[in-house]
């Protein structure tokens, strides 16, 4: 019999679409899986449920010598590092890194600061001294992973995989009644914070509802330091654990992300694959993967009231069957990247 291949993550804050993914890699091939990670955010609480074939270890368990003991009699095969930052991670990676495949995942898009380019300069004593491989989700932070040194062997794409499997299944659920009548309510699901770009989100929208009061609504999802708005049209629910963002799923029709900074954002990618036409600001670091400008949304300077105006006033004027056009399209760009593809490009490390 094949010995099973031994995967060890260390893991700094665990969201629900990268326990999905891992899940799949357990359940799927013939490995034994552990996860040393963080405590959950306070302003993501993510309820996690752990299947049996997964072993789970809280970081805070650990010094560093005990971690270290933890890992040697483990054995793994494949070491996989949520970024740099814990630095008793990274030393646990530069003892293996060149026995096994170490791999780092970062989402920092390329952009060519002066703080990126000493970056790649001194990576070859830094960084690629502790991984042989990186994960990255787009083009932009592939770009990124080939300045610092990596070579295209190294680098796996589609670090990032929504839950497709749940948020596709709520647009089949919800295709119908969105055909006979389509929900004039927008979305935002996102921390409270200045960077995010909600407080301009509120204030386009209040500015809209005083120009031209109409039925739409905005329902915001999500916790952080930002004071919520008070406004008839606007709603907060707070963080919403992934069940029950059924029934809001149902009720609402436009997913709206006005970051200012955003390097990725997983949940543009389960709002696609929910069937949602897409308003999102070009700092957006998935918008290449699911935004075709004027087919499924429209884009907008993030920041910019005026043109957060006009992207959700051209969504509002819209037809019904203009919007579930938009939502079948971001349904099927949703499902060029899946927690399948995800592990077969993890596993495919270890075969190597």
């Amino acid at each position: 019999m094949t010995k099973p291949g031994k995967f060890l993550f260390l893991y700094s804050e665990l969201a629900g679409y990268m326990l999905a993914c891992m899940k799949l890699l357990a359940a799927s091939k013939s490995v034994e899986l552990y996860v040393v990670r963080w405590p959950v955010n306070k302003e993501a609480p993510f309820e996690f449920s752990f299947p049996d074939n997964i072993v789970v270890r809280q970081k805070e368990e650990f010094t560093l010598p005990k971690l270290k003991k933890f890992v040697a009699a483990i054995q793994p095969d494949v070491i996989y590092c949520s970024g740099w930052m814990d630095k008793d991670y990274v030393k646990i990676c530069k003892q293996y890194r060149k026995s096994i495949p170490v791999i780092t995942a970062f989402d920092n898009k390329w952009k060519g600061s002066l703080k990126q380019h000493i970056a790649s300069m001194v990576s070859p004593f830094t960084i690629k001294k502790y991984f042989s491989h990186c994960f990255v989700p787009g083009e932009q932070q592939y770009k990124y992973a080939l300045k610092l040194g990596f070579d295209k062997a190294h680098i796996l794409p589609g670090l990032y995989a929504a839950d497709v499997d749940f948020f596709y299944q709520q647009y089949l659920d919800n295709k119908e009644s969105k055909r006979k009548k389509f929900p004039k309510r927008f979305i935002y699901v996102g921390r409270y914070y200045d960077f995010k770009g909600i407080q301009e989100l509120w204030k386009a929208f209040v500015e809209l509802q005083a120009e031209s009061p109409s039925e739409w609504e905005l329902w915001c999802f999500g916790t952080g330091d930002l004071t919520p708005l008070v406004h008839p049209k606007i709603k907060h629910f707070g963080f919403v654990q992934l069940e029950a963002q059924k029934k809001y799923i149902a009720q609402t029709g436009i997913i709206v992300l006005p970051s200012k900074f955003e390097p990725w954002a997983v949940v543009v990618h389960e709002y696609a694959a929910a069937g949602f036409p897409l308003l999102l600001s070009k700092e957006v670091g998935s918008i290449s993967n699911f935004l075709r400008e004027g087919e499924n949304g429209f884009s907008f300077t993030g920041g910019n009231i005026p043109e957060i105006k006009r992207a959700m006033k051209k969504m509002m004027q819209l037809s019904d069957k203009s919007k579930n056009a938009m939502s079948d399209l971001s349904a099927e760009l949703a499902l060029k990247i899946t927690p399948q593809k995800w592990v077969e490009t993890i596993y495919s490390v270890y075969k190597k």
